[in-house]
């Protein structure tokens, strides 16, 4: 299936290109004896699994979930994502019939920084370009369906403000699915009484929505309106909330969001398939694909594959405290991904120097290597180690991560799917296999639905961060006690923080202990159910860097895109 595809090293768009996919309602009947009528097509190659079709997957044994994770990331690159589809594609070629689920690119990092999020190499899901962009829909109706609401809010005020909503304590920001740091603070209204109240206001992107977050939470139609009446949008003149149900807004905005709710299947280079569907980040979101789409595949295959976003400290934890919590599913095994590149980076090196070997730099950032594998243990398991091989590393610094994983008692593994696809993973996916049969641990969260919710923020920061404490600002300790006494005290906490360290700072680098986690802002998501926590700089709304990669992105000659990664 690999043989005539491009040299790895060539771009991935170009490998993408090169790779010839199956029919996916073809492929659909084959792999998981799903009828024509079960699938909506997009196209030939991309369909979304009608909802009224899942209670077919329901009736098959349960699948094995394997949670996907990584070290703290770094700009060298740890490969979540091309390591989550390697491993589908390896299990598979050892004869578990394994189904992956990931999240869908948002187009901000996609003209941004970080680039699409379809994997590399010769570990893709297909069609990329898709995709990368505007994937089926979704993500412009999760926007819309947001911007209804929005339009709603002011639209109600306008018209006699029956609720009595106070505009200056209206909480609900819009959303644009792309980094625009200029709307991040708006005035709305001007121009008089028939243009509406001014009043301040601003933009998030699109991954950071409550409606983002409850669309990739909600079980079914019901529970996706239901969570969509409860979001709080404002305060009325005594304080108490106005939610989206009170202005009447759930009903349309449920059906905004009806055919996106339907997971998406494609497939990978090697004919597997996956369910790429929601997208929050885990920076500033809980960072999981959506509960249908893991509960559907983990009916239609023995192991699912998924990953969450970023390092195991942001994306692990929120998989486990939040969507575990809220969902009733629990991994049967975890990996962690880690990268020489990255541990070089953790132990100094600076990234122009990353392709001269320096066992001593890996041995020094491999702290960030442990500290991940003892906050994973936490939680009662016992992570493989997915080394994520990259041409230049040397066998010496190999051994050195190895050593590492042998005196933590974890297994670890050599990975080239990127080089080889699936046959370059199997002996990840054998590691992976010997884990499943030693059986699930029983579920384990950080902290229980009682504990306050600053005593949860600090539960987090000290146990999983290696803070020595956190510092509320007045207005965030006030927030937190003002959801107290509203009765969301049970409601876990989502922390939004820097991705590239434990601390809030992210140059500091490895496994940095004793630091303040700073929490600037807090913020109720009611119907997603939970507490975001907004710490240090981090911002919801992201701004371009100085040369995008919108810069590189365009279409030649013959109408092809060039440019995207």
């Amino acid at each position: 299936m690999t043989d005539n595809l491009p040299k790895p090293g060539a771009p991935d768009i170009e490998i993408a290109r090169a790779a010839r996919m199956r029919p996916i309602i073809e492929l659909a009947r084959d792999r998981l004896d799903l009828p024509t009528e079960a699938l909506l097509p997009f196209g030939h190659h991309k369909a979304k699994l009608a909802l009224d079709h899942l209670s077919a997957a329901k009736t098959k044994p349960k699948g094995k979930l394997v949670l996907v994770t990584a070290t703290t990331p770094t700009p060298a690159g740890e490969g979540k994502t091309t390591t989550s589809v390697g491993l589908c594609d390896g299990l598979n070629k050892i004869g578990v019939d394994t189904m992956v689920c990931l999240r869908e690119p948002s187009l901000g990092p996609c003209f941004g920084m970080k680039g699409g999020a379809a994997g590399g190499g010769r570990a893709q899901v297909l069609p990329m370009e898709d995709i990368n962009l505007h994937f089926n829909g979704d993500f412009h109706a999760i926007t819309s369906a947001h911007s209804l609401l929005s339009a709603m809010i002011d639209n109600h005020i306008h018209w006699g403000n029956k609720q009595n909503i106070d505009p200056r304590r209206v909480v609900w920001r819009r959303v644009v699915d792309m980094n625009d740091r200029a709307l991040r603070n708006i005035t709305v209204g001007l121009g008089g009484p028939a243009h509406g109240v001014p009043r301040e206001d601003g933009f998030d992107i699109t991954v950071a929505s409550e409606v983002m977050a409850i669309f990739c939470l909600a079980q079914d139609f019901a529970d996706l309106q239901r969570r969509l009446g409860e979001i709080i949008v404002a305060r009325r003149y005594d304080k108490t909330p106005v939610t989206a149900k009170d202005i009447g807004a759930d009903g349309a905005m449920a059906v905004l969001l009806k055919d996106a709710l339907a997971p998406n299947l494609v497939q990978t280079i090697e004919h597997n398939l996956a369910f790429i569907h929601g997208g929050p980040f885990a920076n500033i979101a809980h960072g999981c694909n959506s509960v249908v789409a893991t509960k559907t595949a983990l009916g239609l295959s023995d192991v699912v594959v998924t990953e969450a976003g970023f390092g195991a400290d942001l994306g692990a934890q929120k998989f486990l405290d939040i969507k575990c919590r809220q969902s009733g599913l629990w991994p049967d095994a975890v990996v962690l991904v880690t990268t020489i590149r990255a541990l070089k980076m953790q132990g100094g090196v600076a990234k122009a120097d990353l392709e001269a070997p320096n066992p001593s730099a890996v041995e020094k950032g491999a702290v960030n290597l442990v500290r991940h594998i003892n906050n994973l243990r936490q939680y009662g398991f016992t992570p493989v180690v997915a080394i994520n091989h990259f041409v230049k590393d040397t066998d010496e610094e190999v051994q050195v991560v190895e050593s590492v994983c042998a005196k933590e008692g974890v297994r670890a593994a050599v990975a080239k799917h990127w080089e080889k696809g699936g046959a370059g993973a199997v002996a990840l996916a054998e590691a992976v296999k010997a884990q499943l049969g030693e059986g699930a641990s029983e579920p384990a969260l950080l902290y229980p639905d009682k504990m306050s919710l600053a005593e949860k923020i600090n539960a987090v920061a000290t146990k999983i961060y290696g803070a020595a404490n956190i510092s509320l600002s007045t207005a965030a300790a006030r927030a937190l006690r003002e959801f107290e006494q509203l009765g969301y005290g049970d409601l876990p906490v989502c922390i939004a923080k820097t991705q590239y360290s434990f601390s809030t700072d992210p140059a500091s680098l490895g496994a940095p202990e004793g630091h303040t986690l700073g929490v600037r802002e807090a913020r109720l998501s009611a119907g997603a159910g939970f507490v975001v926590a907004i710490c240090g700089d981090i911002m919801t709304m992201p701004g371009l860097p100085r040369k995008p990669a919108a810069l590189e992105i365009g279409l030649d000659a013959d109408g092809e895109i060039v440019g995207l990664s």
